[in-house]
């Protein structure tokens, strides 16, 4: 076996561009703090939160959906426990769009001009904020014109209430032509090992054009980690108990999968939470990955990512065992494909 691939704490992550910002190669996703898997508890969330930001991230991503605002609020209370001169290093990324009632998974999606303007007031009153660093259309309404659309996002960025313009889950077609209309900082796409779909349009338009690509679900929910989570013994309204990849023969399949990534991970010397990120950091220097925990002892692994080395021959082994089309069942069930454009996940 190879001698473990530790590399020194002293040695700091390079920048990666985000908007006008420079950033940590890995930022933090704050949905599983609020709601979607299992129990939460918002002391231990902002202690997590404040030794992220200790060890340098400083790019921390949420949405108005999750948790029904009160993950903006949490990461608000967060902010508002920073000083002046440590919140102007740090970007805040949120989402509008997804309109859910509570208790429900099932969404619809709003890209009105009135129901932007109203959300976006709604989230700059729970962050604390004058200013939201990056605005994502967390979902497009196709029955929404792009031009109203990012008519809208500008009028924003013109009154100051934001700074930077963002879409998820978009085709590339759309993100080209969203981009010519105002400029976009950043997309955001679920991309993994588990999840390439993005390599095939998305990923390479952003690059083309500049614009950062942030990537929601890096470690496929879990499943790309040292414990992969066994459905049964997931907390009931933990939302992966619904998820075709953990289901049944797929998920049978892919936990196959999985054995042989860690398998790669022991040879590397690397824990596997480690090796997955750090394949994504190797592959695409304009990728954002932002793995969410709520736990600390979970952070040091993630950002261990931003220092590994990988050898040619193991980013080939990792892109031969998750080759697309190897993963087997979907990544949602149908209520959570509404809003994602069909050729954003090809």
């Amino acid at each position: 076996m190879a001698e473990p691939n530790n590399p020194s704490s002293n040695i700091l992550p390079l920048p990666r561009p985000l908007g006008q910002r420079q950033v940590h190669p890995l930022g933090l996703g704050c949905m599983g703090m609020s709601e979607f898997y299992g129990q939460t508890d918002d002391a231990q969330s902002l202690a997590t939160l404040h030794i992220a930001h200790g060890l340098g991230v400083n790019h921390f991503d949420t949405a108005d959906a999750y948790g029904f605002g009160h993950n903006e609020s949490l990461l608000g209370r967060f902010l508002h426990e920073l000083s002046p001169s440590q919140r102007n290093q740090v970007t805040v990324a949120t989402k509008f769009g997804i309109v859910r009632e509570p208790g429900r998974y099932e969404r619809r999606i709003d890209n009105s001009p009135a129901y932007i303007r109203q959300a976006c007031d709604a989230s700059l009153q729970r962050l604390g904020v004058e200013r939201i660093d990056l605005y994502y259309c967390h979902r497009r309404d196709p029955a929404v014109p792009l031009e109203v659309l990012m008519g809208t996002l500008g009028e924003l960025v013109r009154a100051g209430k934001i700074a930077a313009v963002g879409l998820s889950e978009v085709s590339a077609e759309s993100l080209r032509t969203a981009h010519a209309l105002h400029p976009v900082a950043a997309v955001q796409s679920e991309y993994s090992l588990w999840e390439r779909g993005a390599e095939q349009a998305v990923l390479p338009t952003a690059q083309a054009l500049g614009i950062a690509f942030v990537a929601y679900s890096p470690l496929g929910r879990a499943f790309l980690t040292d414990q992969p989570p066994v459905v049964d013994a997931l907390a009931p309204d933990d939302f992966r108990r619904a998820l075709p990849r953990f289901n049944g023969a797929e998920g049978q399949a892919n936990r196959s999968l999985q054995q042989g990534l860690a398998q790669l991970a022991q040879s590397a010397g690397l824990p596997v939470t480690t090796l997955a990120l750090a394949w994504m950091l190797h592959r695409h220097p304009h990728v954002l990955p932002i793995p969410g925990t709520r736990r600390s002892q979970h952070l040091q692994q993630n950002l261990a990512a931003a220092q590994a080395t990988l050898p040619a021959e193991v980013m080939d082994a990792l892109d031969a065992l998750f080759a697309p089309g190897r993963v087997a069942g979907a990544r949602y069930t149908e209520a959570g494909w509404v809003g994602i454009e069909a050729s954003a996940t090809a």
